[in-house]
């Protein structure tokens, strides 16, 4: 009865093996994700300068993903980027396209830009703070601040929402 008992236990010992395998390079596999604008029938490659015209991008391509801050109906931005994230590490960016077209006065297309991810710039944040106006309460303040500010009212007449009759 041992003997027939060996070639099982060798099975279920190999599937157990072949399924921790499985599990394991499965964890090292990345979560990849697409963001932003999705270009299906028509790339924003597509347009061409000169030809092309606001209705022309907007049938193609949809509503831009945002626009210039100040030139809002001249500057359209189409962006799409792919990431990357394994298991608890934070998410990096692999791909970025950002398609910037710029229109002119009479609505026709007048440049087609394609900038990656290498044309990107880190931007140096200040993490200094601006001083507000005041002095600092300490917690004590903060929480007896308001304690004897207020007044009771007097009367029914003081009541908050009617007039005081004199």
């Amino acid at each position: 009865m041992l003997k027939s008992q060996a070639p099982q236990m060798l099975r279920t010992n190999l599937l157990i093996a072949a399924l921790s395998a499985v599990a394991l390079t499965s964890a090292c596999a990345p979560v990849v994700g697409q963001n932003g604008f999705q270009a299906i029938d028509a790339k924003p490659t597509d347009i061409v300068a000169g030809t092309d015209t606001k209705q022309t991008v907007l049938s193609r391509l949809g509503t831009p993903s945002t626009t210039s801050t100040f030139e809002r109906d001249n500057v359209w931005y189409y962006i799409s980027q792919v990431t990357e994230k394994y298991t608890y590490n934070r998410p990096q960016v692999t791909q970025r396209s950002v398609t910037e077209i710029t229109f002119n006065d009479a609505g026709l297309v007048s440049e087609v830009r394609t900038l990656g991810l290498d044309d990107g710039q880190r931007v140096a944040m200040n993490d200094r703070e601006t001083p507000t106006r005041g002095r600092q309460l300490t917690i004590l303040e903060q929480l007896l601040g308001n304690v004897g500010r207020g007044q009771l009212p007097r009367t029914d007449e003081d009541q908050p929402g009617q007039q005081r009759r004199e």
